[in-house]
């Protein structure tokens, strides 16, 4: 049997700092939005007051609900097309233009966001398109489809193919044989690369800003806005939320991948 090496005390203090690095920030951020004063670094006691302010300020809740809409439109829409094209890669390994396909597809995973954006400001001005909702969703594909379709092929890559051709043989056609056995196996991928493209969305500042318009400011573009000028306890609290909005995300997502797997085991031997 092989021994099971414990940790180190220089290992444990790594890992400590490495968390404390990573969140101890964030949970200061969250501690301060439940402070009584006005000023940010100074604690005043416990109160909701700046929660109270936060949904009083109009415009941070519509840029917040913007920011919503398009991070849930965004990452649906990336999660179709780069199902799509992960399946298209994955199952299609010598159609013409594969490479260039690929290349142009895992772009924006290499390209900075500055010439993304600016790019795509110079494709909407040529096309004379108004600048807003739309033009922001557009832009929030384009950078998150290619990680939806690296997460996906590379569930596609793990998967056994002779479960399809079993389907296949026993009288499904590829579209059947697919909806039927592959779709319910990579759900949990497609899932995952949902739950990435709305926080990659949902976080995104230099693209949107590129391609937003006069009343569609996400809620980034506020907050970048209203730093500028100096923090507020709004912001805290509104980061608060998004922290909170972020963890229900990653719990619901967690369930379904597991109930998807689950029952896609239990499918997959018929």
């Amino acid at each position: 049997m092989r021994k099971v090496s414990r940790l180190s005390r220089f290992n444990i203090a790594s890992l400590a700092l490495g968390l404390a690095f990573l969140y101890l920030p964030i949970l200061i951020l969250v501690i301060y939005s439940f402070n009584a004063s006005r000023l940010v670094t100074v604690w005043g006691g416990w109160s909701l007051r700046w929660y109270r302010e936060l949904f009083n300020d109009r415009a941070m809740i519509e840029a917040a609900w913007m920011s919503l809409r398009v991070a849930v439109s965004s990452a649906t829409i990336a999660t179709l097309l780069g199902t799509l094209a992960a399946v298209a890669l994955s199952r299609g390994e010598s159609f013409r233009g594969r490479t260039l396909f690929s290349g142009m597809l895992y772009a924006p995973l290499v390209m900075p966001e500055v010439i993304t954006g600016l790019s795509l400001l110079l494709l909407f001005v040529a096309l004379n398109a108004e600048r807003g909702f739309w033009t922001v969703t557009i832009a929030h594909t384009t950078l998150t489809m290619c990680f939806v379709a690296v997460v996906v092929q590379s569930r596609l890559g793990s998967l056994d193919r002779s479960l399809e051709e079993a389907a296949m043989d026993l009288g499904c056609n590829p579209a059947r044989a697919f909806v039927a056995v592959t779709l319910p196996l990579i759900a949990p991928a497609i899932v995952a690369g949902w739950m990435l493209a709305f926080t990659l969305s949902l976080d995104d500042l230099v693209i949107a800003s590129f391609t937003t318009g006069p009343g569609s400011a996400t809620l980034p573009i506020r907050i970048y806005s209203e730093v500028r000028l100096g923090v507020k306890p709004e912001i805290n609290a509104i980061c608060t939320l998004v922290i909170a909005l972020i963890a229900v995300v990653i719990v619901i997502a967690s369930l379904a991948s597991k109930l998807s797997s689950s029952q896609g085991e239990s499918a997959a031997p018929l």
